[in-house]
C-alpha cells in the first residue's frame, strides 16, 4: 500500500533473532551487546501503544491464570527496589526511592512494552529529511498549576520548565490561518461523506487557541448535516435545546439534571428517535468523561458540552492547555530517565533533550544503579516468607518467552492496578477483591517549537496528523464495563491493515480528492492504541482499600489516585515510596 513503513515488523524480528543467538546464561550486558543497533522504539511504526506481544503474558495469566512458565532462571540480581512498570508513575517512584534513601541504591524497572513512559510514549517520524514528532498516548501536563509541592519540585529537578510553554506554544496558530472546528460525517456511517463547519460539541477546547464556535447557525448546522429531513428537525431540535426545556421548577433543577438521563431527555423531553442524530449526540461526549453520553446523566452531559449544549472552557486561564511537549508527557519519562541515567542522551535539561536520540543500550547496564529492563511481563510477585517480616520479595517475570526471577529488598507495583491480584501472591481476599473493582477505559502536532524542534508551519510542510478514536461498545446503553470490555477485545481483534484502511477511508473522505491522494501523500502511520488507557475508579473505598501496602510491596500508579493525571501519577508514585519507610 504506497510507502507505508513498517519499520516495527522488521526491528521486532531483527531484535528478536539477535537475542536467539545468545548462549544460555549469558548476563543482560551481553543481551544488551547483541542488539539491533537500528533499534529505537520511537521510530518504530505500525501497532504501537498495547503493541503486539505486550500483553500475551499478562493475559494468559489473568485470562487462563496460567503459572507454568517453564524452567524458571533464577538471576544473581538483587536490588533495594523492584519497580513494576516504567510508566511515568513508575520511573518517578524509582526517582523518589533514590531521592530518599540514595542515589547508590539499586533499583530495577521492569516494563512489559518496547520502550519505557507507559502512555506517555514517543513516535518519530522523518518525511524528507525532517524529523516530525508526535504523542502516543499521554498528551498534555494538565492545570499544572495545580500542582503538589512534590510535583513541581521533581519537574524542576528533571529540568522541566512549566513557564517556557508560554512561549513555545503558538496560540495564535490557529487563528492567523483562519482555522476553526468542523465535524466530518462518514459515508460508512451517514450515508455520504461531508465536512460540515460547525463543532456540534465540545471537542476544541482540546486544542489552545482554535476557533471555537461554529461559522454557521443552528439553522444551517442541521440542514447541513447529512440526515434525513426529519433528522435535520430533530437536530435542530437539539440544538436550540437547553435546560429551558425542563418543565422542573428551579430549587428542584440540579438534582434532577444530575438523577435523570441525557438519552431520556433526547428522546422524551425533545421527542428524538433518529437514528443519526442519536449516534452524533452518543459520541460528542469524546472522552470527557469516559463512556459515552447514552450512560451520561443530563448533568454530565451539560457539563462535557455534549451535543446541544453550549461548548465550554474547561481549563481556567491560569492553566490553559498548551503545556504539551511535541512528544506529550514522553518528554517528562524521557527527562527523568536522564536524570538516573546520564549516559542515555546528551542535553542538561527536558528542552535540550527533545531533539536526542535515546541510546537504549543503556538502559539495562549492571554498572547502572538504576537499569530498565523492557519487554519484560511480570508474572508473580510474593515474599520469601511471612509478608508481616520478609526480609526479600522474588518477582517473576518472562522476557523472550523464558521466564526469570530476580530479588527485590522492596517493591513498588505501578501496573495497572486491576493486574495486581493476579500477579501478586497472598494479597488479603479484601484488597484483591478491591483492586479488580478498578478499571481502564480504551484510547486510540499541536504548534510547539522547543529545544530545536520547530512544529509544521507552512501547508507545503510535512506534518503529523493526530486521529483520535474513543471507541464505545456497540451495545448502546450497556453498563460501562461491558462497554469496556466490548471496545477492548475489538481494539485487540483489529490488525495494522483493518486500522490502515480506516484511516485510509476517512482521509479520502475529508480531504479534496483533487489535492490528496493517500498512496502518494502518507510517508507512514503509527496507530497508538491503549486497551487499557484512562483509570475508571473503582465503587466506595475501593481505591483506598486496593492500594494499602501489603508487607514489603507498596502500589502507585495513577490508578490508586484514582486519576488519569501526570501530576497523580507522580504524588502516587511518592507515597508508595514514603510508605515503604
Amino acid at each position: 500500500m504506497g510507502k507505508i513503513t513498517r519499520r516495527d515488523f522488521i526491528n521486532g524480528t531483527l531484535m528478536a533473532a539477535g537475542a536467539t543467538m545468545l548462549p544460555i546464561g549469558c548476563t543482560s550486558d551481553a543481551v544488551l551487546d547483541a542488539l539491533n543497533p537500528l533499534y529505537y522504539p520511537p521510530s518504530l511504526t505500525g501497532l504501537r501503544g498495547s503493541h503486539p506481544g505486550s500483553n500475551t503474558h499478562s493475559h494468559a495469566r489473568a485470562w487462563s491464570n496460567k503459572s507454568d512458565w517453564g524452567a524458571t532462571t533464577e538471576l544473581k540480581e538483587t536490588y533495594d527496589l523492584v519497580v513494576v512498570g516504567g510508566g511515568i508513575s513508575g520511573l518517578a517512584a524509582a526517582y523518589f526511592y533514590q531521592q530518599k534513601h540514595g542515589k547508590d541504591k539499586k533499583v530495577l524497572i521492569l516494563d512489559n512494552h518496547d520502550d519505557f513512559g507507559g502512555h506517555a510514549k514517543r513516535n518519530e517520524h522523518t518525511v524528507d529529511g525532517q524529523l516530525r514528532i508526535g504523542y502516543g498516548g499521554s498528551q498534555t501536563i494538565v492545570e499544572p498549576k495545580h500542582g503538589s509541592k512534590n510535583v513541581h519540585a521533581l519537574l524542576k529537578d528533571i529540568g522541566v520548565d512549566i513557564e517556557r510553554f508560554n512561549t513555545a506554544y503558538d496560540k495564535d496558530f490557529y487563528k492567523r490561518n483562519n482555522l476553526g472546528a468542523v465535524t466530518y460525517f462518514n459515508k460508512e456511517k451517514f450515508g455520504e461523506d461531508k465536512v460540515v463547519k460547525h463543532p456540534y460539541c465540545n471537542y476544541p477546547n482540546y486544542v489552545e487557541g482554535i476557533v471555537m464556535g461554529g461559522k454557521l447557525s443552528n439553522e444551517e448546522a442541521a440542514q447541513q448535516a447529512p440526515l434525513s429531513e426529519k433528522g435535520k428537525e430533530q437536530l435542530l431540535r437539539v440544538l436550540n435545546g437547553g435546560l429551558h426545556k425542563l418543565n422542573i421548577p428551579e430549587h428542584k433543577l440540579e438534582d434532577y439534571i444530575n438523577s435523570n438521563s441525557y438519552f431520556d431527555y433526547l428522546e422524551k423531553t425533545l421527542g428524538v428517535d433518529d437514528p443519526g442524530v442519536l449516534r452524533m449526540a452518543r459520541n460528542s461526549g469524546l472522552d470527557w468523561a469516559l463512556t459515552g453520553t447514552d450512560l451520561m446523566t443530563i448533568g454530565t452531559a451539560k457539563n462535557v458540552g455534549a451535543l446541544g449544549f453550549v461548548p465550554k472552557k474547561v481549563y481556567d486561564e491560569e492553566n490553559p492547555y498548551i503545556y504539551h511537549f511535541p512528544d506529550g508527557n514522553a518528554g517528562i519519562a524521557r527527562a527523568l530517565v536522564k536524570k538516573m541515567i546520564p549516559s542515555v542522551a546528551k542535553g542538561k535539561n527536558a528542552e535540550e533533550l527533545v531533539m536526542s536520540v535515546f541510546k537504549y543500550a543503556e538502559l539495562d547496564k549492571s554498572s547502572n544503579t538504576l537499569r530498565i529492563r523492557l519487554s519484560s511481563t511480570v508474572v508473580d510477585v510474593k515474599h520469601s516468607g511471612d509478608p508481616k517480616n520478609s526480609e526479600e520479595v522474588l518477582v517473576n517475570y518472562i522476557k523472550e518467552n523464558k521466564s526469570y526471577q530476580v530479588k527485590g529488598k522492596n517493591v513498588v507495583m505501578a501496573c495497572y492496578n486491576m493486574m495486581i491480584p493476579h500477579i501478586v501472591s497472598g494479597l488479603p481476599e479484601e484488597q484483591a477483591a478491591a483492586l479488580s473493582l478498578q478499571s481502564k477505559c480504551h484510547l486510540m502536532d499541536f504548534p510547539v517549537s522547543i529545544g530545536g524542534y520547530e512544529y509544521t508551519k507552512t501547508p507545503d510542510d510535512p506534518c503529523i496528523i493526530q486521529m483520535i478514536s474513543c471507541p464505545y461498545g456497540d451495545t448502546m446503553g450497556a453498563p460501562a464495563l461491558e462497554q469496556y470490555r466490548e471496545a477492548r477485545y475489538k481494539m485487540l481483534g483489529l490488525q495494522f491493515k483493518d486500522y490502515e484502511n480506516e484511516i485510509r477511508v476517512h482521509l479520502s473522505g475529508m480531504l479534496p480528492k483533487e489535492l490528496f491522494d493517500f498512496d502518494k501523500d502518507v510517508e507512514s502511520i503509527t496507530v497508538n492504541r491503549w486497551a487499557h488507557g484512562y483509570t475508571v475508579g473503582g465503587p466506595g473505598d475501593s481505591v483506598l482499600v486496593g492500594r494499602q501496602p501489603f508487607g514489603r510491596i507498596t502500589i502507585a500508579n495513577c490508578d490508586s489516585a484514582p486519576a488519569a493525571d501526570a501530576k497523580a501519577a507522580i504524588d502516587m508514585a511518592l507515597r508508595a515510596v514514603n510508605e515503604l519507610g
